[in-house]
């Protein structure tokens, strides 16, 4: 689950973290309101969406100016027009898509005097199930670039569960991003303050970029993106309350209410399998039979057919999705218990793309059986390949 910048930025102050004075606003109104409160003579507006790129942004409509999601404002007027022309508007990054997002609220906070801007990021290392944080000299750009170009300028330290962050760790990075003085101390306090966060709240990202040394020599987060495990947000009824469902795909949504795993892609067969592994096998082969693939889906390894058949309906609401391929592995699921909620949702929604259907393991037969039976026009296939070749073909027929 993400959070929006002013929800991170409310949590790292929670937490001790340096951050800017800022406020959130849903209106122009709210906005001038805000910027009344900030002192510094210049503010800056931010538009408050869920994907990165905001300041080298275009809005797609007429009326929005020219400069992106993020813009200085020197007065209490250039403040009002920013957010007239933000509100409501499309804004479209790097990492939204040509799609772009709706421009619903706004981050208005003040400025300071930027010395130099410096990376730093926390995470969940896989490889070594422990803590890391990431920082780099190199703030405020795009840090795979930085780390494909000049690796040596990334640094990299893992945090041991066993000891947990000693002040060693601190002075380690403050070091590695050369910091001196004053702002040292400041460093060791701020990644303090970070792994506490990362631990209670159960993150699997926490990225500041930049982080800032203002010509003052003070440390400040100017820009925050936070991730939470979703497995672990019963824990956090506070932080689900941040859940802004308008930055969200519907159709995710509506399969996080059926105990679907679903993410949206940009291809046009639609799949349904059971188990992350096999569904990723699943897209690569569709994408080695030279078509794309509509959507990751995991029904589980245990589906209902009642959890099939809305599978199927959130697949066939993409109108992208010109075929659709099953592909089950029948171990904890029964292949024929898949076979009627695939023919159950068939004839309810009347499936008019082409549709393969793979079944292996656990009462496989009988799953083909019923299959044959059902007088739909299903296509049977013997393996992944089969099914893979079989689809591609249908749909470029249909095409």
């Amino acid at each position: 689950m993400n959070i929006h910048e002013h929800q991170a930025k409310e949590l790292l102050r929670q937490y001790g973290v340096p951050v800017t004075k800022g406020f959130s606003a849903f209106t122009a109104e709210e906005a001038l309101t805000a910027a009344k409160q900030i002192a510094t003579p210049i503010r800056v507006v931010k538009a408050q969406i869920h994907a990165g790129g905001r300041g080298k942004g275009k809005f797609k409509e007429k009326g929005s100016g020219d400069k992106g999601g993020v813009r200085l404002a020197k007065s209490l007027d250039e403040v009002k027009v920013a957010a007239e022309q933000m509100l409501g508007r499309t804004l479209v990054t790097v990492q939204t898509g040509p799609a772009g997002r709706v421009v619903r609220r706004l981050y208005v906070e003040g400025t300071v005097d930027i010395g130099r801007e410096l990376y730093l990021s926390a995470l969940v290392d896989r490889a070594t199930s422990r803590i890391a944080f990431v920082a780099s000299t190199e703030g405020g750009m795009d840090i795979e670039k930085v780390a494909h170009d000049t690796p040596d300028k990334i640094f990299t330290m893992t945090i041991d569960p066993a000891t947990g962050l000693q002040p060693f760790h601190g002075r380690k990075l403050a070091f590695a991003l050369g910091l001196k003085g004053d702002a040292v101390k400041q460093c060791g306090t701020m990644i303090q303050g970070l792994y506490k966060l990362m631990q209670e709240k159960d993150l699997s990202l926490l990225e500041i970029n930049p982080l800032v040394e203002t010509k003052q020599g003070d440390l400040v987060c100017l820009d925050a993106k936070m991730n939470f495990d979703g497995n672990a947000l019963f824990r956090h009824p506070d932080i689900v309350a941040l859940r802004d469902e308008t930055e969200e795909d519907p159709m995710e949504i509506e399969a996080s209410k059926h105990d679907l795993s679903y993410v949206k892609l940009d291809g046009t067969i639609g799949c349904m399998v059971n188990g992350a592994g096999l569904a990723m096998a699943t897209m690569d082969i569709i994408k080695l039979y030279g078509a794309e693939p509509a959507n990751f889906l995991d029904v589980g390894g245990g589906a209902s057919k009642e959890k099939v058949r809305e599978a199927f309906k959130i697949i066939l609401s993409d109108p992208a999705v010109k075929g659709i391929l099953v592909n089950i592995f029948g171990g904890i699921m029964r292949c024929d218990i898949i076979a009627e909620g695939v023919i159950a949702a068939a004839r309810e929604m009347a499936i008019k793309v082409p549709l393969v259907v793979r079944l292996e393991g656990t009462n496989v037969e009988l799953g083909k059986e019923i299959l044959a039976k059902s007088g739909l026009k299903i296509v049977p296939a013997d393996d992944l390949a089969d099914a893979a070749a079989k689809i591609t073909a249908a749909v470029k027929v249909a095409a």
